[in-house]
C-alpha cells in the first residue's frame, strides 16, 4: 500500500487524508510561519526536496480575507484568542496572541516591520559573546526580507481620523510621532490587519516566503501535529507525528517523515515542548525558560464628535520618544466587534458606550521587558506559561497608561477608558496621574502581548543556552531553530521582521554548509523505495 503523500497541488490538507505516511526529504520544516517559510523558501530554492508541516489549518488569503474578525479568532488563531500567559507575583494576567494556520502569526500581525535596534545588536555581542549577531552581520539579512515582504512606510493620507487626532495631541506635548513601516501592497485602510487582510494586501510569508518555496518544489501538509524529533547516534533523522481533524482536534492517522535536517520552527510558545518531548534541555535549564512577551496596553478614548477609526491604516503612526524607559507607544484601531469587547460597563451601561463608538479612537503602547517567562507542558496540547514581571517593568507598565491618557486628553478627548479593571471612566488628566501611583493589585491591569520570544535562546555555550550562533541545537546535531524562541533577550519592537531576518540567517547557514549532495546518504533500500515511490506501512 502507498505511504506517500499524495501527488498533485503541492498543499495537502491532512484534514482530507485517509491514511498517514512515511517519506524521506532533504529537509523538513515544522511551521510555516515567520521562521519556516523562509527558512523553507531558501532551501527549495537552493533545489533540496523540503517538507512542511504545520499543526494549523490552511486557508487561502481570499478565504480568510472574507471571515469575520469572530471567526478569524476562532479558526486561525490559538486558542480562539484566549491564551494568556499566567501572572505569578505582582503580574497582570497576559492575554497572548498567537496564530495557529499556514502562515502562523504572520498572518494576524498588524503588519509593524522595525529591525532590532542597534543598542540590542550590541548587548548580543558585548554581553553575551555572539558577535556573529551584531547589527552590520545583519545588513544583508534585513534588506533581503524587506524587500521579499515589500517593507515601505505608511503614507500620512494612509491615518484614519483618531489617529490624525492623536498624532495633534501627541506632538502638542512634545511627543514626536513617526510614520510606522509595514509589509503592505495596495493597503485600502481597512483597519483589519490582525484579522486576515480582505484586500490580499499585506505581505505575510503565506504570500510571498511561502509560494516561493512551494514553487521550487516544496510540499506543505497543514493538520499536522509532530509530536517529537526522531534521533539517532546524537543526530536528527526526521520527525512523527499525527494529522488532526480541526473541527474536533482529535489526532487520526500517524505519519513519518525522514531528513538529515530538522527545522523547528514552531515558535516561542510550541518549540520548547517538542525538544522537551525529543529528549532535550538535558544540558542547562534555558529551554522553555527567559521567556520575553512586550507587555502591552490600549487605552481607548471617548470624543464627542464622530472620528470614525475603521478607515485607514490599523498601525500607521509610533514614537520612540520614550525608548530611554523602555515605552514604544503605537498607533492602533480593531474592528468594532472586537473593540466593543474591550470597553467597560455590563448591560445598559455597556451599550451606552458602544451606541457612542463613532467617536471612539485608541492608542497602545508597549514595554521592553526584561523577561521573566517560563514555558512547561500542560495538560492538553497548549502549554502553560508563567510570567513574572519585574517592579521595574510593572512601573514601566502603568507609566505607559499615563503617557497614553495625557495624549489622549491633549487631543482633545472628553473621557478615557483606561485598561484597568474596576475604573470605569477617567474624565481628567489629574485623576490620571494618580491612578498611576494608586496601589492597585496588578492583577487589574488589562495586560496584552504580541512577541513571545527567547524560550529556547541562543548562545555561545550549551550551558547558557539551547542553540548556537548557527541555529543548531547544542545537544543534537542536524536539529536547528528558527524562530523566535531563539531571540537572546528582548528587542523592544514588533517581531516581524525580526524573526524572518533571523531565520532567514540561519536558513542560509544550512543551505551554504550542507549541499545536498553532502548529506548524510541515505541507505540503498531507501533510495530504492524511494525510486519505486513506495513505502513501508507504517
Amino acid at each position: 500500500m502507498s505511504r506517500e503523500i499524495p501527488s498533485g497541488d503541492s498543499i495537502v490538507q491532512g484534514r482530507n487524508l485517509d491514511r498517514g505516511f512515511d517519506e524521506t526529504f532533504d529537509a523538513i520544516v515544522v511551521g510555516s510561519g515567520a521562521g519556516g517559510s523562509p527558512v523553507a523558501a531558501y532551501l527549495a530554492e537552493a533545489g533540496w526536496r523540503v517538507l512542511i508541516l504545520e499543526e494549523g489549518p490552511y486557508y487561502r488569503p481570499e478565504e480568510y480575507g472574507s471571515f469575520r474578525a469572530s471567526e478569524i479568532l476562532r479558526r486561525m488563531w490559538r486558542e480562539a484568542g484566549m491564551f494568556a500567559a499566567f501572572g505569578v507575583g505582582n503580574t497582570p494576567v497576559i492575554g497572548l496572541a498567537a496564530g495557529r494556520c499556514v502562515g502562523g502569526s504572520s498572518v494576524l500581525t498588524g503588519g509593524v516591520c522595525f529591525r532590532i535596534p542597534g543598542v540590542v545588536h550590541d548587548e548580543w555581542v558585548r554581553e553575551r559573546g555572539l558577535t556573529e549577531l551584531s547589527e552590520g552581520a545583519f545588513e544583508q539579512v534585513y534588506q533581503e526580507v524587506e524587500r521579499r515582504v515589500h517593507v515601505d512606510e505608511v503614507p500620512a493620507d494612509m491615518r484614519a481620523w483618531p489617529t490624525r487626532r492623536l498624532v495633534a495631541g501627541a506632538e502638542s506635548l512634545g511627543i514626536r510621532m513617526r510614520p510606522t513601516r509595514r509589509n503592505t501592497v495596495g493597503c485600502e485602510g481597512n483597519a483589519r490587519c490582525n484579522f486576515g487582510c480582505p484586500a490580499q494586501a499585506k505581505q505575510s510569508v503565506d504570500v510571498t516566503f511561502l509560494p516561493s518555496a512551494l514553487e521550487h518544489g516544496a510540499r506543505l501538509v497543514s493538520d499536522a501535529l509532530v509530536q517529537r524529533v526522531l534521533i539517532e547516534n546524537g543526530r536528527a533523522v526526521g520527525v512523527q507525528g499525527r494529522l488532526l481533524d480541526p473541527s474536533t482536534g482529535k489526532t487520526s492517522h500517524k505519519f513519518v517523515a525522514r531528513a538529515p535536517i530538522v527545522v523547528a520552527a514552531c515558535g516561542t510558545l510550541h518549540t520548547p515542548l517538542l525538544l522537551m518531548r525529543s529528549g532535550l534541555g538535558r544540558t542547562s535549564d534555558a529551554l522553555g525558560s527567559n521567556v520575553t512577551l512586550h507587555p502591552a496596553v490600549r487605552m481607548s478614548a471617548q470624543f464627542d464628535e464622530p472620528l470614525d477609526g475603521f478607515s485607514g491604516s490599523l498601525q500607521a503612526v509610533y514614537s520612540d520618544h520614550f525608548a530611554s524607559e523602555g515605552i514604544t507607544i503605537v498607533g492602533l484601531h480593531s474592528p468594532p466587534n472586537v473593540l466593543a469587547a474591550a470597553l467597560p460597563g455590563i448591560g445598559a451601561a455597556h451599550r451606552e458606550i458602544v451606541r457612542k463608538m463613532r467617536g471612539l479612537s485608541a492608542m497602545g503602547g508597549m514595554v521592553h521587558d526584561r523577561g521573566g517567562g517560563r514555558v512547561r507542558p500542560g495538560p492538553g496540547r497548549e502549554p502553560i506559561l508563567w510570567y513574572r514581571m519585574s517592579p521595574r517593568d510593572l512601573q514601566r507598565l502603568r507609566r505607559t497608561i499615563t503617557i497614553l491618557g495625557e495624549i489622549a486628553f491633549a487631543a482633545g478627548a472628553r473621557a478615557l477608558y483606561p485598561p484597568v479593571f474596576g475604573v470605569r471612566s477617567i474624565q481628567s488628566v489629574g485623576e490620571l496621574r494618580r491612578l498611576e501611583h494608586e496601589p492597585i493589585d496588578a492583577r487589574r491591569i488589562e495586560c496584552i502581548a504580541f512577541h513571545p520570544l527567547g524560550s529556547a535562546r541562543m548562545s555561545v555555550s550549551a550551558s547558557e543556552g539551547v542553540v548556537s550562533p548557527t541555529g543548531e541545537t547544542h545537544e543534537v546535531q542536524g536539529l536547528f531553530v528558527a524562530d523566535g524562541s531563539v531571540l537572546p533577550t528582548s528587542i523592544g519592537v514588533n517581531s516581524q521582521v525580526p524573526v524572518m531576518s533571523m531565520a532567514t540567517r540561519i536558513g542560509w547557514i544550512i543551505r551554504d554548509r550542507f549541499k545536498p549532495r553532502s548529506l548524510p546518504a541515505r541507505s540503498r533500500l531507501a533510495r530504492l523505495l524511494d525510486n519505486a515511490r513506495w513505502h513501508l506501512p507504517i
